[in-house]
């Protein structure tokens, strides 16, 4: 794995949690090297939304996920809130990229003012200094005048914000046609090639 793209994704307490997990799952299997964080609210976000149990320790969830996606050994990492010895929280051993996904409207007004008050907040951080790409998934309707002016204040950064808006144009069918529709985006962003959908005047992928 040492030649692995390595990107950092964040799960917070947001609504998207389906959005999160495809896209670990999608770098997994595109061998990308993945560090995984999450937030406390977004444990309680698993549950309601996926019926998903995200254990406290960080060490479980790494061993479900490994298991759920095959991970190879050492592809997926998982740290705690407060692991400040964790590599993302360092500039010596930054990820290629950063994906908060879902990404709440707190963590993006922390991430603006550069409060790194955990280790999420403390990774984006890195990541911007140092930087790399960091891509946030806001899931917020409406946004208020706070909520676009700390996009903007990213934007201008270098930040892509990546609000996730599916498309309709591929004639989605279910529902995980259009959370693909959004893990598609994030993986364009990042560089990583996928088959979820067909690219705007070609065929539909074989996903057999």
């Amino acid at each position: 794995m040492s030649e692995a793209k390595t990107v950092c994704v964040a799960f917070t307490g947001a609504s998207g949690m389906p959005y999160g997990l495809r896209l670990v799952e999608c770098l997994l299997d595109a061998g990308c090297r993945v560090w995984l964080l999450y937030s406390q609210v977004a444990q309680i976000v698993a549950r309601q939304e996926m019926d998903w149990q995200l254990p406290a320790r960080a060490a479980e969830v790494e061993a479900d996920l490994s298991a759920r996606f095959a991970a190879a050994p050492g592809q997926l990492r998982v740290f705690g809130r407060e692991e400040w010895f964790a590599p993302p929280a360092s500039g010596s051993n930054p990820p290629g990229a950063m994906v908060v996904c879902p990404c709440t409207m707190a963590t993006l007004a922390a991430i603006a003012a550069g409060l790194s008050q955990n280790l999420i907040e403390r990774a984006a951080d890195v990541v911007i200094k140092e930087g790399r790409k960091l891509v946030l998934v806001p899931r917020e309707t409406p946004y208020s005048a706070i909520h676009l002016e700390n996009m903007l204040k990213l934007a201008r950064l270098g930040v892509c914000i990546l609000p996730p808006n599916p498309g309709f144009y591929h004639h989605p069918k279910s529902v995980q046609d259009l959370v693909d529709f959004v893990v598609a985006r994030v993986l364009d962003q990042l560089g990583v090639p996928h088959r979820l959908m067909a690219r705007w005047g070609e065929e539909e992928p074989d996903h057999g």
